[in-house]
């Protein structure tokens, strides 16, 4: 077993979040507000957030205990009224608002995926180019990691994992291969499981420039912590608790978390029995309580993909409520 030390926090100062700019600007933050940081990270969106706030309040949320201390570093400078940061899955919104009184909020932030310094601090085996313990857990108190899945799922789970959560084309290879070498030993570190994935990949897959891992290591993460899952519930809870005039602003970085907020947000927009109405000699007059802000999705620009390469996937939606 790979003794886990942790990384120095010195990476945290050269953080850049996201589509910064765009995404404060599109929240279109009340001063006197209350908003939500669905995921607080390295506090980033959380920093630019308080300081247009006047008399409003943001609660951050986040389950990654060593984020949490290094956003308290970024955050000290500010009132600490002005803010309370929540260690607690998004998928615990409403229960954990309504505990402090909160029925409405006027604009929430998710800034999906992995974060930052679960990427740097490679101890916490998010990454496939170094070699330490399978972990991939974002909240590290839950049982759950990738090191169990790798070691005890079943040749069905595995392979399902890696297909719908990655998209992998030879998730039944690699499936197939993890069960043959788990049995002769655990596979326990992150490079363990690369040469297993490699031994089963084509040439051609294995001579692009792509690490021919991220799909299968992003499945991984995903199952670990239930991404996909999680983010419905926790979308729906904002749209529920969502104010008049608000807007929830949601980056993501792969093609499944945006599909997910894609038809969640074109749900919303529906205007109420509209099929229905459609076959009938009468008008609807029904109108939806919400409203596309970004018409396409907001991407990147060259010049913030070139300063920060981790953002050329991420894709930003936004939607208003009326």
């Amino acid at each position: 077993m790979i003794k886990k030390v942790p990384i120095s926090n010195d990476k945290s100062n050269h953080h850049s979040s996201v589509l910064l700019k765009e995404s404060i600007n599109l929240l279109n933050i009340n001063t006197e507000g209350i908003y939500v940081d669905c995921t607080l990270g390295l506090g980033g969106h959380s920093k630019h957030i308080i300081e247009k706030l006047n008399h409003g309040k943001l609660f951050c949320f986040e389950q990654d205990e060593e984020a949490i201390e290094s956003a308290k570093k970024v955050l000290k400078q500010f009132d600490p009224q002005k803010f309370e940061i929540i260690k607690s899955n998004f998928k615990n919104l409403d229960l954990e608002l309504f505990q402090r009184g909160i029925k409405k909020v006027d604009g929430f932030i998710f800034d999906l995926g992995v974060s930052s310094p679960q990427l740097d601090n490679d101890y916490r085996g998010f990454s496939y180019k170094k070699n330490f313990d399978l972990d991939m857990r974002m909240d590290l108190s839950q049982d759950l990691n990738a090191k169990k899945i790798i070691n005890e799922y079943d040749y069905e789970q595995l392979r399902k994992i890696f297909f719908q959560y990655g998209e992998e084309p030879n998730a039944n290879k690699i499936a197939k291969n993890i069960i043959k070498r788990r049995e002769k030993k655990t596979i326990e570190t992150t490079l363990e499981l690369v040469d297993v994935i490699k031994e089963v990949l084509p040439q051609k897959i294995l001579k692009k420039k792509k690490h021919p891992c991220k799909k299968v290591f992003q499945a991984i993460r995903i199952a670990v912590n239930n991404e996909l899952d999680v983010l419905v519930i926790g979308l729906s809870k904002a749209l529920k608790l969502l104010n008049k005039n608000g807007r929830i602003v949601v980056i993501s970085f792969h093609s499944l978390e945006d599909r997910i907020v894609k038809k969640m947000f074109t749900e919303a927009c529906k205007i109420p029995e509209e099929e229905l109405y459609k076959y009938l000699p009468v008008q609807n007059t029904n109108t939806s309580n919400f409203e596309l802000v970004t018409k396409k999705a907001v991407k990147p620009s060259l010049a913030e993909i070139e300063r920060n390469p981790r953002s050329h996937s991420a894709t930003m939606r936004v939607l208003y409520k009326k």
